[in-house]
Order: structure tokens, then sequence, then C-alpha cells
């Protein structure tokens, strides 16, 4: 057994743990393994595990894996910031993205999402804890541009997704995360249907459980230390 199936192996136990610590089934959380600066070789391995949903940050990086592994049945997740100049590659060629927090962005991602193709699937970045140098809508600005994003034609909204700061214990961690899974509940009470929380990676994945999160995306904890 390859290193990256004993540490996916060792996320999914921690991921059920957490679950079962919730009382929550252990198929309520899809782990999303964050393949940022590791090469094809890996995510083929982390495949082979049994693996089949991939978060890229840089778009340019992704692409070559994307062209690279078009052979395999992967599910690719944009969850890094989107320049208008990139929103073609990503209409194009990704399933989801987690980083939405300007209706130009998603105007021009459905503009561009191909018509042969599913509706992009999408999650609003929100800043839940108002850190000056995080990217996301502010959280009272949220439910204005879930609404506009709702009403794209080539887009699905399925949810939000945060990186809050790191906290200082597990108390301290589910507070924040609460605040998104807030919005949340009450986006689906006004109407908007959503299913999807992304929140909670390596380090704060069993926080984020306890408070709702439905999507994990854990990058170190599979892959290692992340090449300089």
């Amino acid at each position: 057994m390859t290193t990256i199936q004993n540490q996916l192996n060792a996320v999914r136990l921690r991921i059920a743990a957490a679950c079962q610590g919730a009382g929550r089934p252990a198929d309520s959380v899809t782990l999303l393994a964050v393949s940022k600066t590791f090469g094809a070789a890996a995510i083929d391995a982390a495949f082979a595990a049994g693996q089949h949903a991939f978060g890229e940050n840089y778009i340019q990086e992704a692409v070559a894996k994307i062209t690279a592994l078009r052979h395999l049945p992967l599910q690719w997740h944009c969850i890094g910031p989107i320049q208008s100049n990139k929103t073609r590659l990503v209409a194009e060629r990704f399933d989801w993205v987690h980083t939405i927090d300007r209706i130009k962005i998603a105007q021009r991602l459905s503009e561009q999402r191909p018509t042969h193709l599913p509706p992009l699937q999408v999650c609003l970045q929100v800043n839940v804890d108002g850190g000056t140098s995080k990217s996301g809508v502010p959280p009272e600005a949220t439910l204005a541009l879930a609404q506009a994003v709702a009403a794209l034609p080539q887009l699905r909204l399925r949810g939000l997704m945060c990186i809050p700061e790191p906290a200082i214990d597990f108390e301290a961690a589910c507070a924040v995360f609460k605040r998104a899974r807030d919005l949340f509940e009450s986006f689906n009470a006004g109407g908007l249907q959503l299913d999807t929380l992304s929140m909670g990676m390596s380090a704060d994945l069993e926080a984020a459980i306890a408070s709702g999160s439905t999507m994990v995306r854990v990058g170190s904890a599979i892959f290692g230390v992340r090449p300089g």
C-alpha cells in the first residue's frame, strides 16, 4: 500500500470518527483531495485508492493535470481565486467552483460554460471571520449575491465555502464555522435549496464536521508537505 493510500485511509477514518461524534452518517461528508502543487502521479495514486474528487488552486497548473488525466473519471474543483482572464478556462475544464465572491466572475463563468456540459456547480466564498486579507463576500452581502448567482443559466448554486483564520481551539473553530452554517440554513429557509457547506481542512476538519460541513478540503494530510 502506498503512502498516499495510507494517508487517505487515515483521513477517511478521521472523517468517520468526526461524523460519529456529531451523530451524523459517515457518508454525509465528501472528501475533496487538494492536489495543488502535486503532480499527476500523486493524483493517479489517490485515484487508485478510491478518491475521485480533487481540488486545485492554480488554474494553469490544474488544466495541465486535467489534460494529462482526462482518461480517468475525475471530478475537478476550482478552490482558488479566479481572475477575469481565467474564467473561460475554469468554465470549460472544471466541474465545481468554490470561490465565487463577485457577480462579475459568476456572470462570465455562466456565459462561458459550454452548453454541452452540465451546469457548473458553484459555491460562494464567504469571509465569515472578517479577515481583511481574505477573499470572500461579507456575510451581510451574501444573500444578494446568492440570489443573483442562482438566477444564472449555466451555473447551479450548491452552497457556501469558507476559509477562516486558524482558531485557538476546537470550540473557537466551531464558533466561526457556525456562522457559515447559520447563513446556509437561513438561505435554505428562504427557499434557495443549498446542499453544500465546503469548510474544514487538514487541521480543523473535526470542528467543521461538528458544525455541519458537508465537504472537507484536505491536502497535506493526504499528499504530505507541499513542494517548495
